[in-house]
């Protein structure tokens, strides 16, 4: 662990000794920490960067934090993720878009959220994943742009394979930089 990474703590009490311990071990090498806790003003909460307090009451069977603030916290986990994959650029509006088709039931869904995304017919989606060896991004920008492969490539990469931007950064030939 260094001061590059971020820590997230996660105990519903929020005195958890193995979870606190991680925490100022994360604090010494200057790691950025966050804590998940069910009550607010937690000993976890205190001892990170930001808190993320999920006050839900007392459990329907008291001791059993797998109820509801186990629940609550899965969900703010969730959150998070989905936010970071959003900004690491792994989706493009709503459809998740880093994926390569390496198997039957990837190619499958990578030729729904080529379609999806372009409005290409399965026929086009097939075309353009097996020009591009399954790459949904690659096939989706060469759908949008009608740029040839090695140019499409050329574009994404500079974009740090964020999809919107490549797509913005693009000649269209014609097309607008949403699509037929």
């Amino acid at each position: 662990m260094t001061a590059a990474d971020a820590v997230i703590g996660i105990s519903a009490s929020g005195r958890s000794p193995y979870i606190l311990s991680t925490n100022e071990y994360a604090s010494s090498v200057g790691a950025f920490i966050a804590g998940i806790s069910c009550n607010s003003e937690s000993d976890l909460g205190q001892a990170g960067d930001v808190a993320i307090d999920v006050v839900v009451g007392p459990e329907t069977l008291t001791g059993s934090t797998r109820l509801m603030a186990g629940t609550a916290q899965k969900m703010v986990i969730t959150m998070l993720s989905t936010i970071r994959m959003v900004r690491l650029g792994k989706s493009y509006r709503n459809l998740m878009v880093d994926m390569k088709a390496s198997n039957e039931k990837l190619r499958a869904r990578a030729e729904r959220t080529v379609m999806l995304a372009t409005q290409a017919n399965v026929v086009d989606a097939y075309r353009a994943l097996t020009a591009v060896d399954g790459s949904v991004k690659a096939a989706i920008l060469v759908l949008l742009t009608d740029l040839e492969l090695t140019i499409a490539i050329k574009v994404l990469n500079p974009n740090c394979g964020l999809l919107r931007e490549a797509i913005s950064a693009a000649p269209t030939h014609g097309r607008t930089a949403h699509g037929r």
